[in-house]
């Protein structure tokens, strides 16, 4: 799937996802909870679409087609210190001391893992989709927090109506600038397999965790994929882990535990 364009790529993925939703949906529950949704929680489901969807994973899957995965996921990583600061303003939830060690840790053992990174001075079309990508995942987690630990609305119909909205705009993105993609049966087993279980499940449990975790908690678990890919990476691909990406991900594991850890009280 390495020559289909990333917007094409991505709204093909998040058009599936959306599609296998409609199943589960047609359900009574879920159809009676999307008809009760009032004019202040549509805004705010097609903001999230908007957001997550389009900006976030729009600008991701072009800054992979423009720099090295391991500078994208280095940038991606700096997305729960962004959410924790906003976080403060927009949710009014603070952090604890513990807390902020836990996430300075977190970023001390990503920058440890990933250092030295060497960018090109030619990618700044790359760097430019990343900012735009750790900015929009950043505000994402603020809006699904936001809605989400209301517990007004399930994960399942959040996911169903935001990934819709992203997801329709990316095909459309997608399609407008690069045409209908040509794909082999098994580049369309692997995106029935990525839609189906790493977008619409994931993203689900995604606003699960929103329900009850902060943005910054959330963002935080989140970041660690970089430690669960490189392990599963070692196991099934025989790809070494050398002792400073040890390290790296040892800091990190650290940091998120404390990052998880609030008062008794809350």
């Amino acid at each position: 799937m390495a020559d289909i364009p990333p917007i094409t790529y991505a709204g093909l993925r998040y058009t599936l996802a959306f599609l296998i939703f409609i199943p589960f949906i047609l359900q009574k529950k879920y159809l009676s909870e999307i008809k009760l949704l009032n004019a202040s929680q549509w805004k705010k489901l097609i903001l999230l679409g908007l957001v997550f969807y389009t900006f976030t994973q729009g600008a991701q899957f072009s800054g992979l087609s423009l720099l090295p995965s391991v500078t994208v996921s280095l940038l991606l990583n700096f997305t729960p210190l962004l959410v924790a600061v906003t976080g403060i303003f927009l949710l009014n939830e603070k952090p604890s001391p513990l807390q902020w060690i836990g996430s300075s840790l977190f970023i001390i053992g990503i920058i440890t893992y990933f250092f030295p990174v060497k960018i090109d001075g030619n990618r700044g079309m790359g760097l430019a989709a990343m900012l735009v990508g750790v900015l929009a995942n950043a505000s994402a987690a603020i809006i699904g927090r936001e809605i989400n630990r209301k517990k007004n609305d399930s994960p399942l119909v959040i996911t169903f109506i935001s990934m819709g909205v992203g997801a329709i705009i990316l095909i459309a993105v997608g399609f407008g600038l690069n045409g209908l993609p040509t794909l082999s049966l098994k580049s369309w087993g692997y995106l029935l397999w990525l839609a189906g279980i790493n977008t619409a499940f994931a993203f689900t449990l995604w606003n699960v965790t929103l329900r009850s975790l902060t943005a910054m908690e959330s963002s935080i678990i989140n970041g660690t994929m970089l430690v669960q890919i490189a392990i599963l990476a070692w196991y099934f691909l025989g790809e070494e882990i050398t002792t400073q990406e040890e390290i790296g991900m040892f800091i990190a594991a650290v940091g998120v535990v404390l990052a998880q850890m609030r008062k008794q009280s809350e």
